[in-house]
């Protein structure tokens, strides 16, 4: 395994961070974000947006152009091949991320299942493309896993149903290990988290026991998720095989906490930003002290995060590029972390998610909405690309 020196970490390095884009892709970023910084606009946005795509008027190339350009690799595995390139240039992985979602049928989600298995055989082979990513809900129906969870009984059709969801998690999950790409399974909501978390556990014990395969993930702003990490390795270490533990902080906070509040129930999102950081930075602490059995994906855009597991590998004699360690960022976001994490020897892959444009568009209202709802993310992005700009005009 390669050896890199130490090398201090500046993620206020605008020229790494921005190396591989030119003037004009960094004033898109620019407009884009003044754009997502807007409130007003990415509230009225996606309703906007939906009323024109479904009455047919012709916005699908201005969405291509713009945020779907910044924020997804292309329509089809092919077109995202640009993507691809370019974020190797600066020693990025990517991960093909098919962003359909929504769906109820049984043939999409057959045919969801084959489009994730061909992510899996473009990325055989091919070090650019070291990990790939799949939704239950992408091959399965939400209302299907929401009975489950609640342990409600099934009809005769509900089971043979449930039986093809599973049937296609195998496939996918054994493809994976046929062509050694490891793969994660994505959190959703906590109501059918249950389910998918017995998936991803059965999918471990099937294939996690040569090497790392299967990737679960554990929402951190869930107060339970650091108990749940701890027993799941005392599991995996008995029954002999690796923990693939994607972490990150949570996708769904504003919709769980008025689930939780309409349904009176107790909310399972922790009670402060701070409780999530804490456990967060906890786990990263757990798995570093367990790296020969537990494989962890670091996904975060948390920059005192990716300090502390870059520390923590230098703690417990890690070698930087280690197989069992992963940062990871979304395509368009957070560069300053991506680049300057690669630079300095680090394992990291962007999501790079894909699909048609009306498909992924439900994607791309959540990136918006997340960046303004995030505080601080908006304006550090747009600082970045300003310093980078500045920078430029002044070199």
């Amino acid at each position: 395994m390669e050896t890199f020196p130490k090398k201090t970490l500046n993620f206020d390095n605008t020229e790494i961070a921005f190396r591989n884009q030119s003037n004009s892709e960094l004033n898109a970023g620019y407009w884009l974000f003044k754009v997502i910084s807007s409130n007003f606009l990415t509230k009225v946005g996606p309703p906007i947006t939906n009323f024109f795509l479904n009455i047919g008027m012709p916005i699908k190339s201005i969405i291509k152009a713009t945020i779907f350009k910044h924020f997804c690799g292309g329509e089809t595995i092919a077109e995202c091949e640009h993507t691809v390139e370019q974020l190797a240039k600066g020693n990025v992985g990517t991960i093909l991320d098919y962003s359909v979602e929504g769906e109820e049928e049984e043939s999409v989600f057959d045919f969801t299942c084959e489009e994730i298995i061909r992510t899996i055989e473009r990325a055989a082979g091919d070090k650019r493309i070291p990990i790939t990513v799949f939704k239950v809900t992408g091959i399965g129906r939400f209302g299907l896993l929401e009975k489950l969870d609640a342990k409600q009984e099934l009809t005769a059709a509900e089971q043979a149903e449930f039986a093809k969801v599973k049937a296609r998690c195998e496939k996918i999950c054994k493809r994976a290990f046929d062509k050694n790409v490891p793969i994660m399974v994505d959190a959703e909501e906590t109501w059918i988290q249950d389910t998918i978390d017995e998936l991803a556990v059965d999918m471990m014990r099937l294939f996690n026991k040569e090497r790392i395969i299967v990737y679960n993930t554990y929402q951190m702003y869930r107060h339970d998720k650091l108990a749940d990490l701890k027993a799941d390795h005392l599991i995996a270490k008995a029954s002999g095989y690796i923990l693939g533990v994607k972490m990150v902080r949570g996708a769904y906070m504003e919709k769980e906490r008025k689930r939780a509040e309409e349904m009176g129930y107790l909310s399972p999102i922790q009670p402060t930003k701070e409780a999530s950081d804490i456990d967060y930075n906890e786990s990263l602490n757990y798995c570093m002290a367990h790296i020969d059995d537990i494989a962890i994906v670091c996904g975060t855009h948390n920059e005192e995060s990716c300090r502390l597991l870059a520390e923590l590998l230098d703690k417990h004699n890690i070698d930087h590029n280690h197989p069992h360690v992963y940062f990871a960022q979304l395509l368009g976001m957070s560069d300053n972390l991506s680049f300057n994490l690669s630079d300095a020897g680090y394992n990291v892959a962007k999501y790079v998610p894909y699909g048609p444009i009306k498909a992924v568009m439900p994607y791309l209202f959540r990136r918006a909405q997340e960046n303004t709802s995030i505080a601080g993310a908006t304006s550090r992005e747009l600082g970045l690309i300003m310093k980078e700009k500045q920078r430029r005009r002044l070199s």
